[in-house]
């Protein structure tokens, strides 16, 4: 296993898995505390993160991702990693980064600790319940929950938005965050608007290719 050329506080370890970015392991300036992440490098998207004080299990987490053992595997050799929920899709199938994309914003949901935390979980759960989300890419934006016909990194707007109001009530619009299509009580009234409001022939879901810079 070789180390990168990082500064005294940040380091990163490649894996011998082409669908793994370099692990990313940066030190605390104040105390004896250690933090990695570990992305695949289509979408950027996190697989695995966690921060500790024992340096040997950073190392161990380094080892195993640098080996090429599985995200469950990394975790029982080093505790401190925590799952993002996202899994590994080597051949970059969009069926798989969508339901990758939807159990990682399911899981992010559960483990809020926001005042409305049970009220945005609901949100995505009533979405992810309704098959003609569920087979879309979900992205949110200051917790706004939307939908694309393409994967990261290009996404594709165009769907109907869903909010979580503070007040308990639930939101659809047309627009960013703003409910002019309406307000509802429940998760799944809101959904089953949004449903009806969706693009005709939106979908299927296609790779969203990186944006290619101007020549």
């Amino acid at each position: 296993m070789s180390w990168g050329s990082g500064s005294l506080l940040h380091e990163s370890v490649a894996s011998t898995l082409p669908h793994r970015a370099p692990l990313q392991i940066s030190a605390s300036r104040h105390e004896r505390r250690w933090s990695i992440r570990g992305e695949e490098p289509f979408q950027g998207s996190c697989l695995i993160k966690g921060a500790t004080d024992d340096l040997a299990q950073v190392a161990r987490a380094a080892r195993a991702w640098h080996d090429g053992q599985s995200l469950g595997d990394i975790r029982r050799a080093a505790p401190f990693v925590c799952l993002t929920g996202h899994f590994e899709v080597p051949d970059l199938d969009p069926v798989r980064l969508v339901e990758s994309e939807w159990q990682s914003m399911l899981q992010e949901a559960r483990e809020l600790e926001y005042s409305w935390q049970e009220q945005y979980q609901a949100l995505i759960e009533a979405a992810y319940a309704e098959p003609a989300l569920r087979v879309l890419y979900p992205f949110t934006s200051h917790w706004a929950l939307r939908f694309s016909t393409t994967t990261r990194p290009s996404l594709t707007l165009g769907s109907p938005c869903l909010t979580a109001g503070g007040d308990g009530t639930y939101g659809v619009g047309n627009g960013f965050i703003t409910p002019d299509l309406g307000v509802f009580k429940t998760a799944p009234e809101a959904v089953a608007l949004a449903v009806r409001h969706l693009p005709a022939g939106f979908g299927p879901v296609t790779l969203g290719l990186p944006l290619q810079p101007p020549s």
